[in-house]
């Protein structure tokens, strides 16, 4: 059976830049779309937690993915996300990215309801269904309290839409898991700090927030490790990016960071809406040097110094 989407490279969820009044920057983000298209990552994703989708309504989240769409004009593919409470929104989001013409969804599980696994899969494949679209599923229960686990993956993974799965858990068991019994489903990394472990068990692609404002630096870790399979070399690229990690997984302001991120590369960002707040002065200063230290080590790795 042939894959209706190869899922390889760096993917970028795309971050939302507002103006002061919290209205969206579409200048801004006309900028950012094309400074990650010229870097060369491999893809987009609109509407993801890291563009602040919780704090969009559907119609600006519709509104925020077709301007990416008809902005990237076909150079790579846009994914668009359809996580939301309630069925019918994720259903209207799955729609509007078939009229828009988007390359695929991606598709979580709904948050605070905690659905079984039963429920899980039958409210996927519901927007399976509208959409008609290949599918990247987003595991991540640290968010949504509920695992996609081996119930919903037999179930979905009957779709010949379902292509690929972002797996954000944390428990490297999972990697395991995916690799050996689901090799049909592509796995990408979403668990920043073990991008290295999953590129070791076959991962293709990764998904990644810090790509917004280091996309150089993402795509030489994954042309180093998947691309080359040089993992002596991978290993100290990681290395180098393990202090960022530590930042944005760990230090519980990851768009926060990642929007200072943007700011930093010349490109705005803006605020966050409500109920996030900015970085400190302190904070900024910190996430600036780690920023500079990981450029220079990488780049002297990569040219073999």
């Amino acid at each position: 059976m042939s894959v209706r989407f190869k899922l390889e490279g760096i993917y970028t969820p795309v971050i939302t830049p507002f103006h002061s009044d919290g209205e969206i920057d579409f200048d801004a983000l006309a900028d950012l779309v094309e400074r990650l298209v010229g870097a060369g990552v491999h893809g987009l994703i609109s509407g993801g937690s890291t563009g602040e989708n919780y704090a969009e309504t559907i119609e600006e989240r519709l509104t925020i993915a077709r301007f990416i769409v008809d902005r990237v004009k076909g150079r790579i593919p846009v994914v668009i996300g359809t996580g939301a409470m309630r069925t019918p929104d994720s259903i209207a989001l799955a729609t509007g990215a078939r009229e828009m013409g988007a390359d695929a969804i991606l598709l979580g599980t709904p948050p605070y309801s905690v659905p079984t696994e039963r429920e899980n899969a039958l409210n996927a494949l519901a927007i399976d269904r509208a959409a008609d679209l290949p599918i990247i599923l987003y595991n991540y229960p640290g968010r949504m309290s509920v695992e996609m686990g081996r119930e919903f993956l037999d179930r979905v993974g009957r779709s010949r839409n379902v292509i690929g799965i972002k797996e954000s858990s944390g428990d490297i068991n999972r990697v395991h898991l995916l690799a050996r019994d689901y090799p049909h489903i592509q796995m990408s990394c979403g668990m920043d700090d073990q991008a290295l472990e999953f590129f070791a068990w076959g991962a293709r692609s990764w998904i990644c927030g810090g790509s917004n404002f280091l996309p150089e630096e993402h795509i030489a870790l994954y042309e180093t490790c998947a691309v080359k399979g040089d993992f002596a070399k991978g290993r100290r690229i990681m290395s180098a990016m393990l202090p960022l990690m530590a930042v944005l997984e760990q230090g519980g302001k990851f768009i926060q960071c990642i929007k200072h991120g943007v700011e930093v590369t010349g490109v705005r960002a803006g605020p966050m809406r409500p109920p996030l707040k900015g970085l400190s002065k302190e904070e900024k200063r910190e996430l600036e040097q780690v920023i500079r230290t990981l450029k220079t080590t990488v780049k002297a790795i990569i040219e073999g110094n």
